[in-house]
């Protein structure tokens, strides 16, 4: 199980291989199971602001990023 921080460092470390923006303020959802315990992480750039994005959904128990996208703005 990763932690937060983890979540956002792993998709910081993808934005910078794919030479993606990665502005602040982040906005970090955690989604929960139907029986309890995050299952995921969903992190989107620039949040509330306009402007370039990205956004990630990272998987809480083993780090892998289910979904990457970039909007160029």
């Amino acid at each position: 199980m990763i932690e937060r921080d983890e979540a956002i460092k792993i998709a910081r470390d993808c934005a910078s291989t794919k030479g993606w923006a990665f502005a602040e303020p982040l906005n970090v959802t955690i989604r929960r199971g139907w029986f309890g315990g995050i299952i995921r992480f969903e992190i989107e750039t620039n949040a509330g602001k306009r402007g370039t994005k990205a956004h990630f959904v990272i998987d809480a128990k083993t780090g892998d990023i289910i979904s990457k996208g970039y909007i160029k703005r």
